[in-house]
């Protein structure tokens, strides 16, 4: 998705409205520091003055973290998405906000059936009856992107369609737009913005979201999702009808079956949870240590359960991807916590996070040290995984360590597993049952076939490497020979200097331009140019009035400010 940068007077003026919601409702969840320190006025001075900054919410027992969940939910659908997307990001937010995020829940009123009937007809070329024999008008669920709908294929066969929400991508790129400025003006005025980069974060956010939003995509998670799983009779994944499907309409089989968090309908229907929790939760593993390709967001509402015990994914819209370094590293991590090796583990969280700077590798290995003997003197069959896993979070975010986000949401994946099994199953070791994936992965290293293959990668690496060496000295002293070599120096800390510069000069200006208008207005009047109103020259007496306006303008500039 391209993202404009706000700055055009034409495209800054057509999100004035837009705008002005948003600002209004940072002022109301007590973020008006933010947005004063963002020095907006210098940007987009007329139309913002009117902005109400009073606070009309009790938030003073609020934590900040609910204060920014409570602003995402009002500020519309795509700030919501934005807010369900960070919670999967803790290389970018503290937990805290990470936890309330993930509370995020979009629910929006359906839109009209002859708008879905229109994209339909639109996007797949024919009349909705020469597609659907049946097609219902109320729809099964409505969030902010898209809405779904049970309908019939020509030939009979049962299926749900997903059809994008209308103008929504309109509206996503007028909301991007604007944080993009946002953040533009954080990296500016706000202290550590420019190391934080939340303009990158913005860019991220929209390529995530364009791929939320192409259908397409996710129609080819599930197809890659069926082929890993070609043979497995212990889970089943909806057929999509591609004739059916494009970038904004998903037609998919329609699933009846029941909900793995309803064990009373299981129980009736005489399926078995407590085999259902062990399938389940060798279905998340074998997604993500043997495959590496894993169904992100397996909550209870996107897994049904079919007859035969049978596991069904609904939903592909996110899903995670890890390479084998990661899942080796993580499974080193698993099984030396499970060892109570605090030296290992703590090499182990240094491999799997990302820093700027080094932590404090003896306090860091003594809080590993407590946390292993705070929870591992005890059988191995009480631990939870999840729980234990999100608490190491906690631990390293402790030393600014930054967990990548495929790894944060295989650890969400797995925790969410894990606590659905442990409904289904109260006693369900997952520990035990984890541990055949941690040895073969860690076994697969060994593998003569891959020690062969790795030796000949890094080989022709290193004999690559060695032959460039030469040239690339050469290149080095001909260019500093030639005077070619460039040393910049970055100087921080001065913006706040050149922004009071910048200030004085336009005010400077404004007066030039005031005076002159005063100087060339009092010669007119003076000399008795007409036209004239009341004796008095016209033109004069508008150059008086403009001079006026401007005045007062300037005055009261500085007056809000709080400095003359």
């Amino acid at each position: 998705m391209i993202i404009q940068k706000i700055g055009v007077i034409g495209r800054t003026y057509r999100h004035m409205q837009r705008y002005r919601q948003i600002l209004t409702i940072l002022f109301k969840y007590g973020f008006g520091d933010v947005v004063d320190s963002l020095k907006i006025e210098q940007y987009l001075e007329i139309g913002l003055q009117m902005i109400s900054k009073k606070r009309r919410e009790k938030i003073d027992t609020l934590s900040r973290a609910e204060r920014v969940k409570m602003a995402l939910v009002e500020l519309g659908p795509t700030f919501v998405k934005m807010g369900q997307i960070l919670s999967t990001r803790p290389d970018l937010l503290p937990v805290e906000f990470i936890r309330e995020l993930e509370k995020l829940q979009d629910h929006v009123p359906p839109f009209a059936p002859a708008e879905a009937e229109e994209i339909i007809q639109s996007e797949l070329g024919a009349p909705l009856k020469e597609i659907f024999k049946n097609f219902e008008e109320t729809p099964l669920a409505s969030a902010s992107l898209g809405q779904v709908h049970r309908a019939q294929l020509a030939d009979g066969e049962d299926v749900v369609v997903k059809i994008q929400r209308p103008r929504i991508r309109k509206t996503i790129e007028v909301d991007l737009e604007i944080a993009l400025h946002l953040a533009t003006l954080m990296e500016r005025h706000l202290e550590g913005g420019a190391i934080q980069r939340p303009t990158k974060i913005v860019e991220e956010f929209a390529h995530t979201l364009e791929s939320e939003l192409d259908y397409g995509l996710e129609a080819a998670h599930m197809e890659r999702f069926a082929m890993q799983f070609t043979g497995e009779s212990t889970i089943y994944v909806p057929k999509v009808y591609r004739e059916a499907t494009t970038g904004r309409v998903l037609t998919m089989e329609r699933i009846n079956g029941i909900k793995i968090s309803d064990i009373a309908q299981l129980k009736k229907e005489g399926l078995e949870p407590r085999e259902i929790a062990r399938i389940g939760f060798d279905l998340i593993m074998k997604q993500i240590f043997v495959h590496g390709f894993f169904h992100a967001d397996p909550h209870p509402g996107n897994v049904f359960i079919l007859p035969g015990n049978v596991i069904c994914y609904l939903d592909f819209g996110m899903m995670g991807r890890i390479d084998i370094e990661t899942r080796e590293h993580f499974a080193d991590l698993i099984v030396n916590i499970a060892e109570r090796d605090e030296q290992k583990v703590t090499d182990d969280l240094i491999r799997l996070t990302i820093w700027d700077d080094e932590p404090d590798y003896h306090s860091l290995e003594r809080d590993v040290a407590e946390f292993i003997s705070r929870h591992f003197y005890r059988p191995l069959k009480e631990l939870e995984l999840g729980k234990l896993l999100h608490q190491l979070l906690d631990l390293v975010a402790k030393y600014r360590l930054r967990v990548p986000p495929e790894l944060f949401l295989m650890i969400k994946a797995l925790g969410t597993v894990e606590g659905v099994g442990r409904l289904l199953d109260p006693e369900l070791d997952v520990i035990k049952q984890s541990a055949p994936f941690l040895q073969r992965i860690q076994l697969n290293r060994l593998n003569p076939r891959r020690l062969s293959r790795d030796m000949l990668t890094y080989g022709a690496e290193l004999i690559h490497l060695l032959k460039e060496i030469p040239g690339e000295i050469r290149k080095i002293l001909r260019q500093t020979r030639e005077g070619k070599i460039k040393i910049e120096f970055h100087h921080r800390g001065l913006e706040p200097l050149l922004s009071t510069l910048d200030r004085v000069s336009n005010r400077l200006a404004f007066a030039i331009v005031l005076a002159s208008l005063l100087i060339g207005s009092s010669l007119i009047v003076l000399a008795g140019i007409p036209p004239k109103w009341h004796d008095i020259p016209v033109i004069g007496l508008a150059g008086f009035v403009i001079a006026g306006v401007m005045g007062f303008w300037l005055l009261i500039s500085i007056l809000r400010r709080g400095r003359m």
